[in-house]
Parts: structure tokens; C-alpha cells; sequence
């Protein structure tokens, strides 16, 4: 079995982090049995999460994760696409991945409501006397992280103008259809559902969640991912 290295459920979410969501949808998708525990990032192999462990071996990032999927377990997760849909559905999966999601991060670790609502829950079990010096420390990693990523570098208000771009282009796209290339999920679905979700959750403030809630498809769109992958965030809610 699978042991899938993430972070449990958060803020009404899967996981706080969207490629732990992202993984676990793939791993779902796959139909692979797996078993998802609180990682310790001491044995991550790249430094990050999420990271699954199969057979004594260890592998990081949730792209090779599919990779993995599709290699050793035989996953299809573009059953039906051509290649242009594939690209296309690509082009999507990167846009949330590699930009939408440091808007996400930018929300949540430098507007101060946010970060007090959220991440600085993240070391409630750090010892008392060390918890500020660790919240200090890690909150000037992630800027560092953002100012090296480039978004670190605009003003809020800039960063909202991109990623609420993003999410006027992920609408447009999806339009009508339950899911992102159609009737049925895709692998991309894993990463653009993940990046909307995590726009849309209630348990933060942010301008990109007042304009993606306006858009009836990503709502309607986010609420059918959480029945279809995580039925026991819905019933608990």
C-alpha cells in the first residue's frame, strides 16, 4: 500500500497545502489503495510535502507522483483527450500550480487577518517559549520564497489583479462542463480543482474569493469535486 506524506484536513479543505489535495485526487483517480498520515519533513526528499512512500522508497513532488501513477500502476488520467486537449489541460494544471498557487500563498502568509486565521495554526504544537521565534523564522522563509517567485515583488492589490485573471480564464474555460476537458475528470482536474477550492474557502478574506465566488461554474464546479473526492469534508461540514 501507498503511504501518501501530506498534511490532514484544514480549514474546511483536504489539506492546506493544494498539492497534498493534488496527490491525493491522483491517488483516488488511480484507484491505488493508500493511506494518508501527517508528514514529517525531516524524511521528505525534496523538503516539501507531499511525498508518498511504496515498497521502502520515497518519492516527492505531486507531478512524479503521477508520473509514478501512470508508470508503475498503470493510471490513465487522460483517458479519451487528444493531444491537444492534453496540452491544453496541461497549460491549465501549470497556470494553478505554478501561479494561481502563489497567489494563494501571498493571501494567505502576508495579509495579516489571514495569516493569523490560518497559518500560524500551523505551530500550535511547537513549544510555547519557542513558537514565536519558529512562526518568525518560517514566515521569513515563505517570503523570501515569494519574492523569489516574483509575486513577493507587487502590491496586493497587483497580485489580485493576476490571479483574479486566473480565475476569469479557468471559468471561461470550464463554462457548462462538470469538469475541466469534459463529462469526466482528468489529471489536470487535480491541480485546477485543488487551486479553486483553496480560492474558495470561507475560512479566509481575500478579494480573488469574493470575484471567483461570482462565477456560479466554480462554485458549482468545487462543490462536485469535494462529493465526488472527499464525500466526509461535505458531511462533516
Amino acid at each position: 500500500m501507498i503511504t501518501l506524506h501530506g498534511s490532514t484536513p484544514r480549514f474546511g479543505l483536504p489539506s492546506a497545502s493544494s498539492f497534498v489535495s493534488k496527490a491525493e485526487i491522483l491517488l483516488k483517480m488511480a484507484g491505488v489503495p493508500y493511506r494518508h498520515v501527517d508528514a514529517n519533513f525531516s524524511r521528505a526528499p525534496k523538503g516539501k510535502i507531499p511525498f508518498i512512500e511504496e515498497d521502502g522508497k520515497l518519492l516527492g513532488d505531486s507531478t512524479f507522483i503521477r508520473f509514478h501513477l501512470e508508470g508503475r500502476h498503470g493510471a490513465n488520467f487522460d483517458a479519451g483527450l487528444d493531444a491537444s486537449e492534453k496540452a491544453t489541460a496541461q497549460a491549465f494544471e501549470v497556470m494553478c500550480d505554478e501561479h494561481l498557487y502563489w497567489a494563494t500563498v501571498h493571501a494567505r502568509w502576508t495579509v495579516a487577518e489571514n495569516f493569523e486565521r490560518g497559518p500560524r495554526h500551523f505551530f500550535d504544537s511547537a513549544p510555547a517559549l519557542l513558537r514565536p521565534v519558529i512562526v518568525a523564522m518560517v514566515g521569513r522563509s515563505v517570503v523570501r520564497k515569494l519574492k523569489g517567485q516574483g509575486f513577493g515583488r507587487h502590491t496586493k492589490q497587483e497580485v489580485e489583479q493576476l490571479a483574479i485573471r486566473d480565475i476569469d480564464a479557468i471559468a471561461a474555460f470550464i463554462g457548462d462542463k462538470p469538469f475541466l476537458m469534459g463529462n469526466q475528470p482528468c489529471g489536470a482536474d487535480a491541480s485546477v480543482w485543488s487551486g479553486v477550492t483553496g480560492v474558495l474557502c470561507k475560512h479566509f478574506t481575500t478579494p480573488i474569493r469574493d470575484h471567483a465566488e461570482k462565477h456560479a461554474n466554480l462554485v458549482a464546479y468545487s462543490a462536485r469535486g469535494m462529493a465526488r473526492w472527499f464525500p466526509e469534508l461535505v458531511q462533516s461540514s
